[in-house]
């Protein structure tokens, strides 16, 4: 090629193209070599690299992005790509992309490839379309000083991913639950749904019966729902909201109490709905900026009674020796205060005393009573004992002039008393004609 000659044939250069596997502009390109620098510089490959690049990322700006990250990390916050991209324009900086600031960080050393992590595009995604459209509400196990453990109820909000309200508590129970309901409602106002997953604390109904957090939501016309029992992806933000906790709990001293544990998480969530953008929201704004962002949903209405209500106390007759007596019963004043609707006049009284009101259908009813943890049931003054096995549970309370019979919401029958003398406080089950455990096998 260094020799070929200027008055070649035409065509000459296209046949041995094609004979070699060349082409035209490879041909010419070694030819101009080969005559600038000799024959031996076509044999030397050559580099590709531009001879300047305006957009190369300096030695400089790569020692910032690490540095911005090694402060994120120290503090005990998302240090990722895009965090720090983040951080970096908050401060004033110009980063690189967040491609860029991966394969920086992956050079340097300082974050490990996951080639068998999904892509974000991989998720399908859900979000309600305003604040208080439903909150997650989830509770998280801490260890303080000297391994005792608590556990942190965190609130937030579904749409916003706001922290609405923490809760450190010594226990996961019923009544801590409903107090982060209650600072929750009291800072952002009550929400139309609130989503859990089916602890005892928190959802039971799956398991069949309604814990205190259940039946508050209810008076206050919340619907309570939950996840499908091993899919904790269905409360999924709530359980991301606990790794950034403890990320950042990780870099903080430790504690010994729960009061200091709360101020520590009350500091936390200043931080994360004020200062430190969301990833997974539009423009990686702040929770709060996304919760001010959208209209606020409207709070529901409230249920129309409890779902536990107390039984109402009537006024008393005046002559409860004049009715006659009823078997097991020894003062129909018990049985007036337990059943009889309340009368707000003596000839009120006196008339339901004539036409016999107060046996049929007076003394008869039905009523929801919940269990309590020891296995007693408080109806008409009295506490009954009941089981154990139906401790949280709603039961049916079914009563007539003559007994008590306490079923099960499917009609299983559970105990059934004869009214107690009156001024019984307790009645224990030994009374009782008891068939919960007791029952005969199928066959």
């Amino acid at each position: 090629m260094a020799d070929w000659p200027d008055d070649a044939p035409r065509g000459s250069v296209t046949a041995f193209c094609t004979e070699h596997g060349l082409s035209r502009k490879t041909f010419y390109a070694l030819r101009a070599r080969a005559r600038k620098d000799g024959q031996a510089a076509v044999l030397e490959p050559r580099s590709r690299r531009p001879k300047t690049s305006p957009t190369m990322i300096t030695d400089e700006v790569k020692d910032q992005a690490v540095a911005v990250r090694t402060a994120l990390e120290a503090s005990g916050w998302d240090c990722g790509p895009i965090s720090v991209h983040d951080k970096m324009l908050a401060m004033g900086l110009q980063p690189p992309s967040v491609a860029s600031l991966a394969r920086i960080f992956r050079q340097r050393g300082v974050a490990r490839a996951e080639p068998k992590k999904k892509p974000r595009a991989a998720y399908r995604r859900f979000v309600y379309p305003a604040p208080n459209a439903c909150w997650q509400l989830d509770a998280t196990e801490y260890v303080l000083v000297g391994g005792r453990k608590c556990v942190i109820f965190q609130l937030e909000d579904d749409h916003s991913r706001k922290a609405i309200a923490s809760h450190v508590a010594p226990s996961e129970n019923g009544e801590d639950a409903v107090a982060v309901m209650r600072k929750g409602i009291a800072a952002a106002g009550v929400p139309q749904r609130l989503l859990t997953d089916n602890g005892t604390a928190l959802n039971p109904q799956r398991r069949g019966w309604m814990s205190q957090l259940v039946a508050y939501a209810k008076t206050l016309g919340v619907e309570p729902i939950t996840g499908r029992p091993g899919r904790p992806t269905t409360q999924g933000k709530n359980e991301r909201f606990h790794q950034t906790l403890f990320r950042w709990l990780d870099k903080q001293p430790l504690v010994a109490t729960c009061g200091e544990l709360q101020a520590q998480v009350d500091e936390f969530d200043r931080h994360y709905n004020t200062k430190r953008g969301h990833q997974a929201l539009a423009g990686r704004i702040t929770p709060q900026q996304a919760w001010d962002a959208t209209p606020v949903a409207a709070a529901p209405r409230p249920a129309p009674q409890p779902i536990d209500p107390d039984i109402p106390a009537a006024t008393q007759p005046d002559e409860p020796a004049d009715l006659p007596a009823q078997e097991g019963i020894t003062d129909l004043s018990v049985l007036w205060e337990a059943t009889a609707p309340k009368a707000t006049t003596d000839s009120q009284i006196r008339q339901r005393k004539i036409t016999g009101s107060i046996h049929s259908p007076a003394p008869t009813g039905t009523r929801q009573l919940r269990v309590y943890a020891n296995g007693v049931v408080n109806f008409a003054g009295t506490l009954f004992s009941v089981t154990r096995a139906m401790a949280s549970r709603i039961i049916i309370a079914d009563w007539d002039p003559k007994r008590i019979i306490f079923a099960t919401t499917v009609g299983e029958i559970i105990a059934e008393y004869a009214w107690p003398p009156a001024g019984t406080k307790y009645q224990g089950i030994t009374t009782a004609r008891y068939r919960f455990q007791n029952r005969p096998k199928q066959p």
